[in-house]
């Protein structure tokens, strides 16, 4: 929809502004930031661009959900694996009580 194109634009142009404004490239260089730089060497469109963002967008939820799935029907399907998560988390949270 246009809204959502919309609202791609703005986040990518404050990416940019980003970008242009920061002393240490390498601690913002993510897949956006690859794009925004092959825009500027001509090597994408800023149509390209913005289409590569909004689909990372639209397709993260579904392969992070399918993931999360099958990650917990491994854990489910190994105890031990399950045990020792379980250890790790009391380990790193101590008494505090898990939120989401």
């Amino acid at each position: 929809s246009k809204d959502l194109k919309g609202a791609m634009e703005i986040l990518i142009e404050q990416k940019r502004q980003q970008l242009s404004t920061t002393e240490k490239l390498d601690e913002h260089m993510d897949f956006a930031s690859q794009l925004i730089f092959a825009q500027n060497r001509g090597d994408l469109t800023a149509e390209n661009v913005n289409q590569c963002v909004l689909e990372m967008m639209i397709a993260a939820p579904d392969t992070l959900s399918v993931t999360l799935f099958f990650m917990l029907i491994l854990i489910a399907e190994h105890p031990a694996v399950e045990e020792k998560m379980m250890r790790e988390i009391e380990t790193v949270m101590g008494k505090q009580e898990l939120r989401s």
